[in-house]
């Protein structure tokens, strides 16, 4: 009896011990060779340059573990910003750096940065996404299926035409201009009086040179490194009308299948890449720094800045999308960011 019950012992320690070596070996053995990362845009924009960083860096910090492939243009999706996020679930997309605009379709409470007006500057997109309101978000989006690990920024959306200056709502009236594909941005501009067309980045910029549409919204970056001056779009008013902070994501089997270590060695490399990128998003567009702004004056734009008496104009023109889409995000949520953002 006693030889059996040592044999059942040296068993069950066996089996144990196998056990808790188990994550780790199976981690090591389902690592991929390459990790798909999706990008809307291409490597020269800030957001692109975001997917660069943290790809070098987790290469580097893995010692070669772990290598992401990055796929802009949204290929992976045959160019459907929308597709993205519901993709990275699916495990169709590994990793990816995504808009807070193109995921809120499936994460309603990533259109509190669309909403118009609310963050008049930096340090109020800084209070959202780095205390509780972010927090609350990544609680989330981790929810709906994927892993959040940092944050970056794509920059104040602006908006330009070819028609003429914007300086109160009333300029807006009968504009064809190009949105992303948000019920919200829809909304907001029908409020204003223009004409806005949903469509995808890849299709926007032969229809503006084609002037099938008047106009479109984006950061200075995308403007600028798009060259739109060259079609057309010369009047540029800078508004601050929404901001559009950036996500750094791992589908959840792909996240679960790394060993504790390297998790944390990849979140920790978005992190620091995220604060490299913000850095680059918002040169040049701040009172201090201005040289993206003058850049674009440089090549015949018409650069107009809203004063803060025009800027409530707006604020007022737009009033019953956002009590609107208050509710439908959550009161409780915009209530906070609102809080916060005063706090500033």
């Amino acid at each position: 009896m006693k030889t059996f019950l040592q044999k059942l012992c040296f068993a069950t320690g066996l089996a144990i011990g196998l056990t808790s070596l188990a994550p780790q070996a199976m981690a090591q053995a389902k690592y991929k060779d390459e990790y798909k990362l999706s990008l809307v845009v291409n490597t020269t924009f800030p957001w692109g340059q975001a997917t660069v960083i943290w790809s070098d860096l987790v290469r580097e910090r893995t010692n070669g573990r772990i290598n992401f492939k990055i796929y802009p243009g949204t290929s992976l999706v045959q160019g459907d910003q929308t597709r993205e996020f519901p993709a990275i679930r699916q495990g169709v997309i590994d990793v990816a750096v995504g808009s807070t605009i193109n995921w809120s379709p499936q994460v309603k409470e990533l259109n509190l940065f669309s909403m118009p007006f609310l963050m008049p500057d930096y340090r109020a997109v800084d209070a959202l996404t780095q205390g509780e309101v972010g927090k609350r978000i990544f609680e989330r989006i981790e929810k709906a299926g994927v892993i959040p690990l940092a944050w970056g920024e794509n920059g104040y959306r602006q908006v330009s035409n070819s028609k003429h200056p914007i300086r109160k709502p009333e300029d807006l009236k009968g504009l064809k201009l190009r949105v992303v594909g948000s019920p919200l941005y829809m909304d907001t501009f029908t409020a204003l009086g223009a004409n806005p067309v949903q469509m995808s980045w890849a299709d926007a910029q032969p229809a503006l040179a084609s002037k099938a549409v008047d106009g479109q919204e984006n950061p200075l970056s995308i403007y600028n490194g798009s060259k739109l001056y060259n079609v057309g779009q010369k009047h540029l008013t800078l508004w601050n009308y929404v901001n559009d902070p950036l996500i750094f994501v791992v589908n959840k089997e792909v996240w679960n299948s790394w060993t504790p270590e390297d998790r944390e060695i990849v979140r920790q490399a978005a992190i620091d890449a995220g604060k490299q990128e913000i850095e680059i998003a918002r040169k040049g567009t701040t009172a201090e720094d201005n040289s993206l702004i003058k850049e674009i004056e440089a090549q015949g734009v018409e650069v107009h800045t809203l004063s803060n008496e025009e800027y409530q104009a707006f604020v007022k023109a737009t009033e019953s999308v956002f009590n609107k889409w208050k509710e439908r995000i959550g009161a409780d949520l915009v209530e906070k960011a609102q809080e916060d953002i005063a706090k500033r």
